[in-house]
């Protein structure tokens, strides 16, 4: 079994788990639909577009947090109730997991595409459009978070929102994704730029 055909498997089994006995269907479908819409296109399009390693790893990664995000929704996340407790935090930050990874996966998906589809080549104006796209995904994840609570009951809106009364969170989730962006770039860019290569060579 290859490497990306588990991580879909895993992927899959943890997105079934994560609907039975969701403690808000309606929140549950609004935080897993981009694990089912961006998931389904990746598998759609592999044959001609596969992607590294590292790419679908943390592609796999971010579709677990979101999952795990929608059963309990982001403010009643085991996970993020322990660091509650255990740093005596006034909040479940749990979502912030989500939004960390809201800004380095799209970074690495982004650099995937721009190496690979552009004449851009690894330097200083990749790694600004990088977190340039990342940032702006973030953002626009934020606007639809806001039109969504405005729109939805009163219940499932802020539920989805997750601000938990945090006058800031939106920017705390945007900085976070920008962080995220930096980081991944700063960390993980010379083996992105390796599994590239010897993905360009298997594909020729």
């Amino acid at each position: 079994m290859t490497f990306a055909r588990a991580c879909t498997l895993l992927v899959a089994a943890v997105l079934v788990w994560s609907r039975i006995g969701c403690a808000m269907p309606r929140v549950w479908l609004m935080e897993v639909l981009p694990v089912m819409v961006g998931g389904g296109a990746i598998v759609l399009c592999w044959r001609a577009f596969p992607w590294t390693r590292l790419a679908v790893a943390h592609v796999t990664l971010f579709s677990i947090v979101l999952c795990v995000g929608g059963h309990w929704t982001y403010a009643q996340v085991p996970l993020g109730e322990w660091l509650r407790e255990a740093f005596d935090l006034q909040r479940n930050h749990y979502d912030r997991i989500g939004h960390f990874l809201q800004g380095v996966v799209p970074a690495l998906l982004a650099r995937e595409l721009l190496l690979r589809c552009t004449p851009l080549r690894p330097g200083k104006a990749l790694f600004w459009v990088v977190c340039s796209i990342a940032l702006a995904i973030s953002a626009s994840y934020e606007l639809i978070e806001w039109w969504t609570a405005l729109l939805e009951d009163p219940v499932a809106g802020p539920a989805f929102l997750g601000s938990q009364g945090d006058v800031w969170d939106a920017q705390w989730d945007m900085v976070l994704a920008l962080s995220g962006s930096i980081l991944v770039q700063v960390l993980f860019a010379r083996r992105h730029d390796r599994q590239l290569a010897a993905l360009a060579a298997r594909t020729a």
